[in-house]
């Protein structure tokens, strides 16, 4: 499953942001958060783990859910690419810009 994918449904969003500020949560207390149907949330957490965004780990009848920092990692870093080139891009639009409106002035 994409990331981008996962990422793109508010719910699923939602979910990484209780982990990110709970930490480790057991999918009881994922489900109790939202007011869909805990199938519902098991299948957000589903595309989160296909995703690779969390990971689950199973203690007798538990199961219990943490983000995935590696793959969050590699996601920042990839924005941060992104942001990059985007910046690039709009320095040399405004040099482009610039030197227009000079050949306007004169």
């Amino acid at each position: 499953m994409d990331m981008l994918v996962a990422l793109a449904d508010p719910t699923r969003r939602n979910i990484l942001e209780l982990l990110a500020t709970r930490g480790e949560l057991a999918a009881t207390a994922i489900y109790e958060q939202f007011p869909v149907s805990p199938q519902a949330v098991s299948q957000h957490l589903k595309v989160l783990r296909e995703a690779h965004l969390v990971e689950m780990e199973k203690q007798a009848q538990k199961r219990l859910y943490r983000l995935n920092p590696e793959m969050l990692s590699q996601f920042e870093a990839w924005v941060q690419h992104m942001q990059q080139r985007w910046s690039e891009r709009f320095d040399a639009l405004d040099q482009v810009l610039q030197r227009e409106k000079k050949k306007g002035i004169e």
